[in-house]
């Protein structure tokens, strides 16, 4: 939600807060009137999602996308005019403010603009300069700068202070130079000038630093920035944060330079600048070198140092807005991928030592048997694993068996591989489909306090069993229950800002559960907790009304529940879904408020709403101006067809099944050339991750994404789809594949292009399928079979 406005607005409210809508109407291209609606009805306690939905009236359409820029900036630009305010009363404190000042300071439209201006002015620890001039050695100072036809050494005898320090002319002119380069390093002008010019002709350069080992396994992560060095303006976000991570681990130095030859005696390019912007030029005067040194001093001392801080946090702000822009993305594809739907599911998180998990869920979720088996080393029970599999698919009609991609992960497919191979010689026409799924955050969940309270009698090491089954069934449902940055499809989610990866990723969950809807009655409190207006105690709330008078018949019962008010109420409503209950339209998404506008539609055309909802040939006869009026205009009147003719849709895609190779199970079995199947797991900028079942994700960089130009691969892929690729090139050594996705491309003779030495993949799993909402095969087929696999098994 949007800050409120902060109490300085109370007199000059109106006149900040029109010049704040403006602004943002200009950058996000829409009118004043639009912003202002906004504005007012997040300042008013409405949620992203429900003005996205049900407020397009008043905002003139604004999407989610628009609203969440929108959001962000409201809160940057009051931020920046209650620091404005800060700024300008304490120089007025100090009786420094003149009406030229107060017009840069009103005029500044950066945070850092603004701080440039007020550094003069700010508080600080006593400084030499401040010495110097209590000593009253300023005018001279002033005297020599204006007038460098004098002799520094023999003005400087007039103002020789021995008590304050300054005994001799040496001194006194140390003075001077700290009094000069302060106040030049503190000109606002200058210092935003040199930072653009640094910003635009600066080089970002990193080496390794002295006396690591490179071929330290840790170290050699980072090899790719031993010797690298780019213009800053230019520098992708993954290399910057890949350089920034290398420094932070005291692997590699950072630096920004310049392309200059240094000659001993001539000034820099940058101190050939700041002497430009002073107006002054060595002339062989008396007081021309003192002035040379002092510019050197203010650019080496000063300012280089300080500017070079600036820009590497612009930099690294820059790229941590796009890794958690990726991010954020990513976790969108996979928190809106393909749901498998009401089948049951075996969930299997792989192991080795300490066996196979096995948790069975229902259509609905719920946990109705677990296992562990012992496949691989060091048991070797493959025959009695089967026998448990088998006998679990026959007792509870598993149609669908979800693998865990972790350790063991091949291995264990080859064991379900082999069940359904058995089960289906035995019983023809037994379906029974295997996918491999990111177990991503599936220990975070196990281990969580709400898993302790959803699955009191599971141990900890089942409960992940059940998470990975559960989220093939339903991954938005499962995967809110586990904290957004667990999750795996990002890159340096422990290296950006993580107050606002965590704005960001919670976003985009509410985003996304609000897009599908919820269903009232079977939702669990962490997904509740997600939708519009609710919060975890209301969530809560809801769940005990539901525990204590069974299921929601009705939208109004809502009111009933503790905590849940009329704002609430009209928050969330619309986004909460009632099957089966009183009211058909309560499982779709027409908000209860405008439940008068659907009453005049069914008079109009003279039907039951049973007979109306999902009908196209009635919904399309009609004309949303027709029922429109004050309150609701044709926007929303349009909205409410579009919702009665595909009531409770779900905007997410098919389920789908990728199909690996047999045979390549590891990176080692992989060749150039190869044309495999796979599925994309992360996608960044430069390129698109592959999960080809090897246990290690290949990547497609973004020029081989297409044999058209692409700027960023989100453009042709996203997280979840099913891709066919060819291997480039494969380095064992530092567990690298390069793919391509133009099949007809030849391996490039210099390899992979550069990458994040340091990045691996958390999330390399699939998100898979068949139809959805396929059912199991009949009880009793798959009895048989198992009956014919069990006496197999004996033998």
């Amino acid at each position: 939600m949007a800050n409120c406005a902060p109490s300085f607005l109370g007199t000059t409210g109106t006149r900040v807060l029109d010049k704040i809508l403006l602004q943002i109407a200009a950058e996000l291209n829409v009118r004043p009137a639009q912003v202002n609606a906004a504005v007012e009805l997040l300042d008013g306690g409405a949620t992203v999602p429900f003005i996205a939905r049900y407020r397009k009236e008043a905002t003139g359409g604004l999407d989610d996308t628009q609203l969440r820029e929108l959001e962000t900036r409201l809160t940057y630009l009051r931020e920046l005019e209650e620091r404005r305010q800060a700024v300008i009363k304490s120089i007025e404190e100090q009786g420094k403010l003149t009406p030229e000042l107060r017009a840069a300071i009103e005029a500044a439209p950066t945070k850092q603009e603004l701080e440039d201006i007020y550094l003069p002015y700010k508080p600080k620890r006593r400084t030499k300069a401040m010495i110097a001039r209590e000593a009253g050695i300023e005018p001279l100072a002033d005297k020599l700068f204006a007038d460098p036809t004098l002799d520094p050494v023999a003005e400087a005898q007039a103002f020789l202070n021995p008590d304050a320090g300054f005994a001799d002319a040496f001194a006194v002119l140390d003075g001077v130079r700290d009094i000069l380069s302060e106040r030049w390093a503190e000109d606002a002008v200058l210092v935003g000038k040199l930072r653009e010019w640094l910003w635009e002709e600066g080089l970002f350069q990193s080496k390794l630093m002295d006396g690591k080992d490179p071929n330290n396994p840790d170290v050699a992560k980072f090899r790719d920035y031993f010797d690298y060095s780019e213009p800053i303006r230019t520098v992708p976000s993954h290399r910057a944060l890949a350089v920034f991570r290398g420094r932070t681990q005291e692997i590699l130095e950072a630096k920004l330079v310049l392309d200059e030859e240094v000659v001993p005696g001539q000034p820099t390019l940058a101190e050939g600048r700041i002497a430009r912007h002073l107006g002054w030029s060595h002339a062989k005067r008396p007081a021309d070198e003192l002035i040379r040194k002092t510019i050197a001093w203010t650019w080496k001392v000063k300012l280089s140092l300080s500017l070079e801080r600036d820009l590497f946090s612009r930099l690294r702000e820059e790229a941590e807005k796009t890794a958690i822009k990726v991010f954020a993305e990513n976790l969108r594809d996979l928190l809106l991928a393909a749901p498998a739907g009401k089948r049951v599911v075996m969930g299997l998180d792989p192991g080795i030592r300490t066996g196979v998990k096995v948790a069975v869920v229902n259509e609905t979720g719920k946990v109705v048997d677990t296992a562990t088996v012992y496949p691989h080393e060091p048991r070797n029970d493959w025959e009695g694993a089967i026998h448990t599999l088998g006998r679990l698919c026959a007792t509870h009609g598993v149609s669908l068996i979800a693998i865990g991609n972790g350790t063991a992960s091949r291995e264990t497919d080859k064991l379900a591989a082999d069940l359904i191979k058995r089960i289906q010689q035995m019983a023809q026409g037994t379906r029974i489909d295997k996918v491999v799924v990111s177990e991503a955050g599936a220990s975070v969940y196990s281990a969580s306090e709400y898993a302790s309270k959803e699955l009191p009698d599971l141990d900890v090491s089942l409960r992940g069993a059940v998470s990975i089954a559960r989220r093939v069934q339903d991954p938005l449902a499962e995967l809110v229950k586990i904290e957004p940055k667990s999750i795996g499809v990002g890159q340096y989610q422990h290296d950006v800002n993580q107050a606002e990866l965590a704005r960001s990723l919670n976003a985009v969950v509410e985003d996304c559960v609000n897009s599908v809807g919820v269903d009232l009655n079977t939702a669990s409190t962490p997904l509740l907790a997600r939708v519009s207006g609710l919060s975890a105690t209301v969530a809560a709330s809801i769940v005990r009304w539901r525990d204590t008078h069974g299921a929601f018949r009705n939208r109004q019962q809502l009111l009933e529940v503790a905590g849940l008010g009329p704002k609430t109420f009209e928050q969330a409503a619309g986004f909460l879904r009632i099957r089966d209950g009183d009211n058909p339209l309560d499982m779709s998404g027409v908000h209860p408020e405008t439940y008068p506008v659907v009453e005049k539609i069914l008079q109009h055309v003279g039907k039951p709403i049973t007979e109306v909802m999902g009908r196209s040939d009635v919904i399309r006869s009609l004309k949303p101006e027709a029922f429109a009026d004050e309150k609701f205009g044709a926007i929303t009147v349009r909205d409410i067809l579009a919702e009665l003719e595909k009531p409770g849709r779900d905007p997410r895609p098919d389920f789908k099944v990728a199909r690996f190779n047999d045979g390549v199970e590891d990176i080692k079995d992989l060749q150039p050339g190869m044309v495999l199947e796979g599925t994309v797991s992360n996608v960044a900028q430069f390129g698109a991750f592959v999960d080809l079942g090897v246990h290690q994700d290949g990547l497609v960089h973004v020029s081989q994404l297409s044999h058209k130009f692409v700027n960023d691969a989100r453009e042709v892929v996203k997280a979840g789809d099913i891709v066919k690729v060819k291997v480039l090139e494969v380095d064992l050594a530092r567990k690298r594949i390069s793919l391509t996705m133009k099949l007809d491309a030849a391996a490039p003779r210099g390899g992979a292009d550069r990458g994040d030495n340091s990045y691996r993949p958390a999330g390399r799993g699939e998100r898979y399928s068949a139809p959805r909402g396929a059912q199991a095969q009949p009880q009793s087929a798959m009895a048989a079979a198992f009956a014919k696999l069990q006496q197999q098994t004996k033998r």
